[in-house]
């Protein structure tokens, strides 16, 4: 078993989400940056099929839609830079954030995600800005 799947980077959302009002760039970086850096690294140690794993099952839903969809908006993602097939439950369109989901809390940020927001992201009601999925 992987240190992290999106099945446990939702439970540890879904945590932070119970022990407070976390903002939503604590859920967008304990919740998706933990779980691309995850994946990112199997990915370069140990080569896509094992990466691919850490979306292999579906997480549970933690209640905040913005973060669910994100999840499987970056499976998504994922799947296309990386020539993969997303699983099925990434696919559903009820995976989506109502209202939408912007993960920059200042005008001018969410002024730039409306622009810059990746399709994957977009058309499940998440935007972020074109630095927010680049890892060092």
């Amino acid at each position: 078993m992987f240190a992290t799947t999106v099945d446990f980077a939702a439970d540890e959302a879904l945590a932070l989400l119970n022990n407070g009002d976390p903002t939503s760039e604590d859920l967008w970086r304990f919740g998706v940056l933990q779980l691309l850096d995850e994946y990112d690294s199997l990915l370069r140690h140990t080569g896509p099929i094992t990466a691919i794993e850490v979306f292999q099952v579906a997480p549970k839903l933690t209640g905040h839609t913005g973060l669910d969809a994100s999840f499987a908006a970056l499976a998504c993602w994922l799947a296309t830079r990386d020539g993969w097939q997303a699983r099925t439950w990434a696919k559903n369109p009820q995976r989506v954030a109502r209202p939408w989901w912007f993960v920059s809390s200042s005008e001018y940020g969410r002024a730039w995600a409306m622009v810059q927001s990746p399709g994957e992201f977009r058309i499940r009601g998440v935007f972020i800005t074109n630095t927010a999925l680049l890892r060092a």
